[in-house]
């Protein structure tokens, strides 16, 4: 859990501890922005349909662009998702929208399916107060449920389709031309789409590791599942969503941990592991979910926050005692030895205590030390920026955004240690954030922050904090209605409402039915609507996969290719300033994005494909 009292004077810093008035809105406000898009001269004079790229929050009344375009334009790589906005504004009211594509032709009699396109509604949802100072009041898109059913858009108000492409891994490169079919009580319009294939594939599992926290107990209440079946079915739609964006959960088999037998009064004390449900989950999570990490956990270390700490105990001997070290010994050892026989000991961390405080550290390093005397190969991961105290006690750190420094970072790397790092409640503004009321840029920008910073991974503490049961003590808050996220825990009292940010810890939402808990006492068995954020940080995730492609192509390609071609290729591994300049100086026009995006597709064609060159 991501803590909100441990960053307060971070957000004094940034000035916004308290949340903010409703503010008149900034002239570079990103829902404003009237710079970007095409008009598409479809249909009638009284319906404008124009389109643009999907890093962007679309006003609901921002005006039509004055720019004119023949045709929307996609371009992915082999096994990417690519989504652009085509944006319906009627001058009258529109009764019954609908939208349809068939497929995608390409050359050679070439397909993408229609059943790899996917259409969704671009939802809007009222943010009552701002997230800081730098946020506004308004409606701002966020959650992107299914457009299953027909939708009426008033006269004036923009309504975005969310288009959703999935290359898959087998097309062949080229250009796809399709038709997204409109249609409405008394109007209908045909929107021409052409995608551009890369030719070259990215990898099932992204370059960039990552674990966000996902609530199991919290699906189960907003969808009414009662029995186990129910829950694991509906658990694995959230999986799915986690995959398609590249992106994995802390704990991807909730339902099936190890099974450990402690023995005390053997001799010597010991535990015995059972590990057959865990590993045919953890096969599934492999296989099926591509996750790139997962957190061990591991029973009786104890743990805590800054705010509380807790003693390990192991069959009912704690920590220190002789017991429980023999048994803590051959629990640990098993484990080790058992996910490095599977494979599996590289994507695993321990992660065992949050954001210590200095109080903290000698309980953290004694922790830690005893993890690593008994099992020296697992990960020893930390919510914490590196620290003298703590140095040779952590093997993966992984602190907020603003406390990670480069400079330390790299004597730490030379020792062997490795980085993460993460954002929540904090920071906010001028920082890259997770929130509503924010540019689309951010959290695309973030990963090209990460790449910047030669960081491996990224954390957030949560996905689905959907109520909190401080703020909402009689029920479960509704996400769609209320995007604020109020604190919970670290002493906060029943009926406080205390503001963490809009969104923070929230990038899915429960289906429509189910907002609130399900209406007809459940269960609902449909998977999570995801958010534009969600889409944006997969976004990011593939732009990391380009630049380590390129890498890649670059190494291989040393020997054999023209000096000037390697020198430009190399200049593309660097992140540009029009995208980032430093960590609270980056774009918020998605254009420079797309560009370089582009010229990185364009070089690892021109170093990997022979007709390319």
């Amino acid at each position: 859990m991501c803590a909100f009292l441990s960053q307060v004077l971070l957000l004094i810093l940034a000035g916004a501890v308290e949340a903010a008035e409703p503010v008149t809105r900034p002239a570079d406000c990103a829902i404003d922005d009237v710079s970007y898009g095409e008009l598409l001269p479809i249909g009638e004079p009284d319906v404008q349909v124009w389109w643009c790229d999907a890093t962007r929050k679309v006003g609901r009344r921002r005006p039509a662009p004055t720019e004119v375009g023949r045709m929307v334009r996609l371009e992915a790589a082999r096994n990417e998702f690519e989504a652009v906005q085509v944006v319906v504004r009627p001058r009258r009211d529109l009764k019954g929208l609908k939208a349809k594509v068939t497929y995608l032709a390409g050359g050679r009699q070439a397909r993408i399916a229609g059943s790899d396109i996917e259409l969704l509604r671009v939802r809007y949802v009222r943010i009552h107060t701002p997230t800081d100072k730098t946020g506004v009041a308004d409606e701002w898109p966020d959650p992107l449920p299914p457009l299953d059913k027909p939708i009426d858009v008033p006269a004036g108000i923009n309504q975005p389709i969310w288009v959703l492409v999935h290359v898959p891994a087998s097309a062949p490169a080229g250009d796809y031309l399709g038709v997204l079919r409109l249609t409405a009580e008394g109007w209908s319009a045909s929107v021409p789409l052409k995608l551009h294939v890369w030719d070259f594939v990215l990898p099932h599992v992204p370059y960039t590791q990552s674990g966000f926290g996902l609530s199991e107990g919290t699906i189960a209440r907003y969808h009414g599942l009662k029995t186990e079946a129910d829950r694991r079915a509906v658990f694995a739609k959230y999986m799915q969503s986690f995959a398609n964006h590249r992106i994995s959960p802390y704990d991807p088999a909730p339902f099936d941990d190890m099974r450990i037998r402690f023995l005390p009064d053997a001799e010597p004390p010991r535990v015995e592991v059972d590990f057959d449900r865990f590993d045919q989950a953890m096969q599934e999570a492999f296989n099926r979910f591509n996750i790139s990490s997962f957190v061990l956990r591991i029973p009786g270390m104890g743990g805590g926050t800054f705010h509380e700490r807790r003693e390990g105990e192991l069959g009912g001997h704690r920590a220190g005692t002789p017991a429980y070290e023999a048994m803590f010994s051959s629990m640990v050892r098993q484990i080790q030895d058992h996910l490095a026989a599977r494979g599996w000991l590289e994507r695993a961390y321990v992660y065992w205590f949050d954001e210590p405080e200095p109080r903290d550290y000698e309980f953290v390093r004694a922790g830690m030390e005893r993890l690593h005397r008994h099992a020296p190969k697992i990960r020893r991961m930390l919510t914490e920026e590196p620290v003298e105290a703590l140095f040779g006690a952590v093997d993966l750190w992984c602190p907020v955004t603003p406390n990670y420094k480069h400079e330390i970072a790299e004597q730490r790397r030379a020792a062997g240690e490795h980085f993460w790092w993460y954002i929540c409640t904090g920071p906010k503004a001028p920082f890259c954030t997770l929130f509503i009321d924010k540019p689309a840029t951010e959290l695309r920008v973030w990963l090209w922050q990460t790449w910047q910073r030669r960081i491996e991974g990224i954390l957030i503490w949560q996905t689905n904090w959907w109520t909190s049961p401080e703020a909402y003590p009689d029920g479960l808050q509704n996400p769609y209605e209320d995007p604020m996220s109020w604190q919970s825990g670290y002493g906060i009292k029943t009926g406080d409402r205390r503001p963490w940010g809009n969104g923070d810890g929230r990038f899915l939402y429960p289906p429509e039915a189910a907002a609130a808990g399900p209406l007809t006492g459940g269960p609902v068995l449909d998977g999570p609507v995801g958010s534009l954020r969600w889409e944006m940080l997969r976004e990011g995730i593939e732009d990391v996969d380009y630049l380590h492609i390129l890498r890649r192509a670059i190494e291989a390609n040393v020997a054999g290719a023209d000096a000037d071609l390697l020198a430009r290729a190399r200049s593309l591994l660097e992140v540009p300033e029009s995208i980032t300049k430093d960590m609270t100086h980056f774009t918020k026009d998605s254009r420079p994005i797309y560009e370089r995006r582009r010229a990185i597709a364009e070089m690892i064609e021109r170093l990997t494909v022979p007709r390319a060159r």
